[in-house]
């Protein structure tokens, strides 16, 4: 498979996607369980079994906000194509996937249940088996980060932080259902920092394709004045 043929452009893209979209969601898990590790009988019974385990949970929330970053800076060194990008998303991935089984299991033993860190847990698990099959050597042959095509890469990049900025931006609806205790919504909180960053993640999506769009009308132009010369 070549580097830059329609599949290997498309699984890089697929693979940057993925990346993205699972450490902007592992970011915001660790943070929306903040509400629980630091005031966990603030929430009637639900939560209020998980006291005396309140250390374990604040451990949970800064390990899902370093996991969230940790993703969110392996997809930006997917779009460079950096030699240890891939490497450094498998590492992600991993933690991620082991620090989350391990927040499910606790979260059903103490309290019945642990929606919603099972979807995140979920999402790292997807990612991680499409990144293993990217192993698989005649696949890689041709998804090699290292040397995949950059615009198209950064297309990927564009559409992910875009998608990011729409996640941020409706979070609170999204994760409601999982959130909502006495007809309170507890997922519709910091809105104006969630504002701000999902907005700024639409203006840099939308910075992405204009910057590629701009590239690629530079070289089809070179291209023309090059075959007049």
């Amino acid at each position: 498979m070549s580097n830059n043929s329609f599949i290997a452009k498309f699984l890089r893209f697929i693979g940057i996607l993925l990346m993205a979209l699972t450490g902007g969601f592992t970011l915001l898990g660790g943070i929306g369980t903040s509400c629980a590790a630091f005031n966990p009988t603030g929430f009637g019974e639900s939560m209020a079994p998980l006291a005396p385990f309140q250390w374990l949970y604040i451990l949970f929330v800064l390990t899902g906000i370093a996991i969230g970053v940790w993703g969110i800076w392996a997809t930006v060194k997917l779009v460079k194509g950096a030699s240890d990008s891939y490497r450094m998303s498998l590492q992600a991935l991993v933690t991620g996937v082991v620090i989350g089984f391990i927040h499910i299991y606790t979260s059903r033993a103490l309290r019945g249940k642990s929606m919603p860190v099972d979807a995140v847990v979920y999402m790292t698990v997807l990612t991680l088996a499409v990144f293993l099959l990217f192993r698989i050597p005649g696949i890689w042959q041709g998804v090699n980060f290292e040397k995949g095509n950059r615009n198209s890469n950064r297309m990927a990049g564009g559409t992910a932080a875009i998608l990011l900025g729409l996640m941020t931006l409706t979070i609170q609806y999204t994760m409601g259902p999982t959130h909502t205790w006495s007809g309170v919504n507890y997922a519709d909180a910091f809105n104006t920092g969630m504002t701000l960053t999902g907005i700024g993640l639409l203006l840099l999506g939308t910075g992405i394709f204009v910057s590629v769009r701009n590239v690629r009308v530079t070289a089809g132009r070179r291209q023309v004045q090059a075959r007049g010369v």
